[in-house]
C-alpha cells in the first residue's frame, strides 16, 4: 500500500462499518486479495455506498448483448475523458482481465480510435464519448448508427447508463482525491 492518502475525506475502519457493508468489503477482499480504495472511500457515507454499488452492479454485472469487457471499455474511455485516474487504472485492470488482453486498456484509455478493437466497439465508444461530453447533441441518427452495428435500444440504454453513472463516479473520485490501489497497475498484464 502506498504512503499517500487514499481520500481527502475520513476513511472508516472496516470493523466500524454497518454489517452489510463490512460483509461486502470483506467478500471483495477475499476475491481480489485486497480492498479496492473505492470501497473504503465511499464507505464514509453508508447510504450512498449502498446506492452506488446497487446501481453499479445493475449496470456492470448483468448479462446482455454488451460483454462485461465492453462495459469496462466504456468506463475506461469515458473516465480518461473525465480525467479520472482512479477509474482508468482500476477499470483498466478489470478490462485487461475480462478481455484477456494486456494491451487493450492502455489503448482504449489513450485513443480508442487506434485501439485493437472492433468497428462495433469503436461505434459504441463514439456514442459513449458523445454521451459523456455532449449528451445534448445525441440524435436519432446516433441510434441508427448503433443499430447498424447490431446494438438494440436496450444496449443503447446500457451504454448511456454506464457512461452517465461513471461520469458521476469520476467526479466523486476526483473530488475525494481517490487514489488507485497499487495492485491495479499490474493486474492482467
Amino acid at each position: 500500500m502506498s504512503d499517500y492518502p487514499i481520500s481527502r475525506f475520513p476513511v472508516p475502519e472496516i470493523d466500524s462499518l454497518p454489517k452489510d457493508i463490512k460483509k461486502r468489503i470483506l467478500a471483495v477482499q477475499e476475491k481480489a486479495g485486497f480492498v479496492p480504495n473505492v470501497f473504503l472511500v465511499l464507505a464514509h457515507r453508508p447510504e450512498e455506498f449502498r446506492a452506488f454499488f446497487a446501481y453499479h452492479d445493475a449496470l456492470m454485472e448483468k448479462d446482455g448483448n454488451l460483454t462485461k469487457a465492453e462495459r469496462e471499455m466504456i468506463v475506461v474511455a469515458t473516465s480518461n475523458a473525465n480525467a479520472c485516474q482512479y477509474c482508468v487504472i482500476a477499470h483498466g485492470a478489470v478490462l485487461r482481465i475480462r478481455a484477456k488482453n494486456p494491451l487493450v486498456a492502455d489503448q482504449v484509455a489513450i485513443n480508442y480510435l487506434k485501439a485493437d478493437i472492433t468497428e462495433r466497439q469503436k461505434a459504441m465508444l463514439d456514442f459513449a464519448m458523445q454521451v459523456a461530453m455532449e449528451s445534448g447533441a445525441v440524435s436519432d441518427d446516433d441510434f441508427e448508427t448503433l443499430r447498424g452495428h447490431g446494438f438494440t435500444d436496450e444496449d443503447i440504454w446500457d451504454i448511456a447508463g454506464i457512461t452517465a453513472f461513471f461520469g458521476m463516479s469520476n467526479r466523486m473520485a476526483n473530488v475525494t482525491g481517490m487514489r488507485p490501489n497499487d495492485e491495479f497497475y499490474t493486474m492482467g498484464r
